[in-house]
């Protein structure tokens, strides 16, 4: 088990049992093993409407829709998240240092952050799409 964000006690905790049953196994693969799911692969990708980005662990708000961008990486694009619902940590995984974006409520791994998005935050937070469920308007 990777521990990144299991050292912390988190308002929404769950056994990884609980876990298993809860997430697919590719939303268990990212969200707490900190995976990655294949670039182009998220049906929220390409999702424009107005609403909430929701963490599919726990249903905390974690961004809304004006916020999304297209980067081109082939990853839903953030360039502020909701205030609170995300915490950060060091990630030296793969031999490089970067960034962790993570639940603040449950602690899963969403994705990194990384200083090269749109005024005015300057801020791409890169979110793997399984971590995610979307909340029309």
């Amino acid at each position: 088990m990777d521990t990144r964000t299991t050292e912390k006690t988190y308002p929404v905790t769950r056994t990884e049992e609980e876990w298993r049953r809860l997430l697919t196994p590719e939303q268990y693969q990212v969200m707490r093993r900190h995976g990655t799911e294949a670039p182009g692969s998220c049906s929220l990708l390409h999702e424009k409407r107005p609403g909430a980005f929701v963490c599919a662990g726990c249903r905390q708000k974690l961004f809304v829709g004006k916020t999304k961008f297209e980067s081109g990486t082939g990853w839903p694009s953030f360039n502020d998240p909701v205030p609170g619902a995300v915490e950060t940590t060091t990630d030296r995984s793969w031999g490089m240092v970067r960034t962790e974006v993570h639940c603040s409520r449950c602690g899963s791994h969403l994705g990194h952050v990384f200083p090269d998005g749109p005024p005015p935050t300057g801020q791409r937070y890169c979110i793997n799409g399984v971590a995610l469920n979307f909340e029309p308007e």
